[in-house]
């Protein structure tokens, strides 16, 4: 099993070359060299061509009921890097600001512990890329990645989370994080000179009061129990002060706790958007992509048997958490595969994910192993 110092040095390798979703070409290359070093009396591997970078290992059990899957993912995001760090990323403008270097160190810790202890069920490890862009586990499963011999019963992952101490597990029965839509809409009218405003159609004013109406879909459609949000993070428009701007572009994010809260804010801003236009006179272009950003959501059985276990664990800190905002693309393997997900603690309270400063504790790994391959054991006991 890897070492403690080993698990540090491969983290930091991983952090110092961190790659985009769907280019994580180096990070495949080394995964798998590391795969490589590990037993291999009961490894077999899959990758597919639909999905170059996705790397899917096997470990046949001893006496098999199921198959249990763990995932990680691998890719980084596009920020400059501000830690200051000796290990800080080398390419510039690409950073793994959301801990993704610290999941695929403690998936290895986890795959290398079971390749020297034959689990009683098979396991999968899935190294998932693009989780922050391109949805990888819906192309994957999309691809058939996840048929035959390589189709788990119950998926798992954590997440790591700077708010929580270094190594404590957090979870919880039902959803945990929300699902995410992107929405993209261009309201288009007529350019002209500032002077002469009745020879123009200001598609500013037409964006503005989408804007403004856009906010009672959280307030007016969703159950205030529910929760959902709509932020409109971008608006582009104009070139010049005394010119009217004839397009203007907005693009934002809309997010639930629920699939059906979603859709009901799908619909409404959808209505709103095309309320505006008429009203307005201008012709719309609007366009929603959620892919694979579906809530996650922690099926009642398995959760209840993860937290049964990590409360119940000597060498494990638990805590049951609050659902949270933010999205991950697992909530669509959680839709296909009951499964539940976590946090892993790594402390850093003054950075939050996605800060170009953040740096989390790596004393963390080794503790999310050890609570990790404590649950996987018992699991396959059960």
């Amino acid at each position: 099993m890897l070492s403690e110092a080993e698990l540090i040095q491969i983290r930091r390798h991983l952090h110092e070359d961190p790659e985009i979703g769907m280019q994580e070409f180096h990070t495949h290359d080394f995964l798998l060299k590391q795969i490589a070093r590990l037993p291999q009396d009961h490894l077999s591997i899959k990758t597919i061509p639909e999905v170059p970078t996705a790397i899917l290992v096997r470990i046949a059990g001893s006496n098999p009921k199921r198959t249990l899957g763990w995932r990680t993912d691998i890719d980084a995001l596009p920020i400059k890097e501000a830690t200051g760090l000796p290990f800080a990323s080398q390419n510039d403008g690409v950073m793994h600001a959301c801990g993704h270097d610290f999941h695929m160190t403690v998936a290895l810790g986890i795959l290398s512990y079971f390749a020297e202890h034959q689990p009683a069920d098979n396991l999968l490890i899935f190294f998932q890329p693009a989780e922050e862009n391109e949805f990888g586990g819906k192309r994957f499963f999309d691809a058939g990645g996840f048929q035959g011999d390589y189709k788990p019963d119950e998926f798992y992952a954590l997440h790591v989370n700077p708010q929580l101490p270094a190594g404590q597990i957090g979870s919880r029965q039902g959803t945990l994080f929300a699902g995410s839509n992107e929405l993209r809409i261009s309201f288009v009218g007529k350019s002209g000179h500032a002077a002469y405003p009745q020879r123009a159609n200001d598609s500013i004013v037409a964006a503005a009061n989408f804007v403004t109406s856009v906010q009672t879909v959280v307030s007016r459609n969703i159950d205030p129990i529910e929760g959902g949000v709509v932020t409109i993070g971008k608006f582009n428009a104009g070139q010049a002060m005394n010119i009217i701007a004839g397009q203007t572009d907005i693009e934002g994010t809309i997010r639930s706790f629920t699939q059906q809260g979603m859709e009901v804010m799908t619909k409404h801003i959808r209505m709103i958007a095309q309320g505006v236009a008429d009203a307005f006179g201008q012709e719309l272009k609007i366009n929603f992509r959620q892919g694979g950003y579906m809530p996650v959501v922690n099926d009642k059985e398995s959760s209840s048997f993860f937290i049964s276990y990590m409360e119940q664990a000597d060498n494990v800190d638990f805590k049951i958490v609050e659902p949270a905002m933010i999205a991950e693309d697992f909530g669509f393997l959680s839709n296909q595969f009951k499964g539940t997900m976590c946090w892993l603690g790594v402390n850093d309270p003054k950075h939050t994910l996605h800060s170009d400063r953040l740096s989390p504790d790596e004393s963390a790994i080794e503790k999310g192993i050890t609570a990790i391959t404590g649950f996987l054991t018992a699991r396959m006991e059960k």
